[in-house]
């Protein structure tokens, strides 16, 4: 959801940013690419443990975090191509969203997106216990749908995203939103598009 349907991660990055700050943490830019596609307690913990944090002090964080996103989430915008896409999409496909993002956020998003009920499942952080890279976020939604992972398409943007994917696996396509073309080629995407009008010409020609 984040980077592939909603432009939301520089507004993760700066109140991931201020809610560590507001408990004393500074953390350098390259820590925040490492983490992208992966879920806010994840990083979060991994930061707060290394400066010695309890438990209560990560929860405390991430309770910052959570306010300060609410609070800058109503001015998200979608990404470009993104909304045509799913509509167009919901007409053909069976669709499903796994993400990173807590209950709250991917409820919040697709409402602002009009897509609530284009979803046939909806897989998000509370459902799981391994996030990415692990691909039990991608393998929950799959089950739901019941369908083999080979009938099934994952788009991403992260490469924890992509890993992920391509452990389930599933033949996986990568936006350039948040990563390079080689990047996400090494990663192991199948294909790398830059924009959904690529992944629509994709699928007819699959289906061809």
């Amino acid at each position: 959801m984040d980077g592939v349907l909603i432009d939301s991660e520089a507004l993760h990055k700066s109140t991931k940013r201020q809610a560590l700050r507001s408990a004393g943490i500074e953390v350098d830019e390259t820590v925040f690419s490492r983490y992208i596609g992966r879920s806010d307690r994840v990083m979060i913990t991994d930061v707060a443990k290394i400066h010695g944090l309890s438990e209560d002090g990560i929860e405390a964080i991430l309770a910052e975090k959570d306010r300060l996103y609410a609070l800058g989430q109503r001015d998200l915008r979608p990404v470009p191509g993104a909304i045509d896409f799913v509509y167009w999409a919901y007409r053909k496909y069976r669709l499903a969203i796994a993400t990173s993002a807590t209950a709250q956020n991917r409820k919040c998003a697709l409402a602002s997106l009009g897509m609530t009920s284009l979803f046939e499942v909806a897989i998000d952080s509370s459902f799981i216990v391994h996030p990415k890279p692990s691909p039990e976020v991608f393998e929950k939604a799959i089950a739901r749908m019941e369908m083999a992972p080979s009938d099934c398409w994952i788009i991403e943007d992260a490469l924890n995203g992509v890993a992920a994917a391509r452990e389930v696996p599933c033949f996986t396509v990568a936006l350039t939103t948040s990563f390079g073309e080689s990047e996400l080629l090494r990663a192991g995407a199948d294909v790398v598009v830059d924009q959904f009008n690529e992944i629509q010409t994709l699928l007819r020609e699959a289906c061809a």
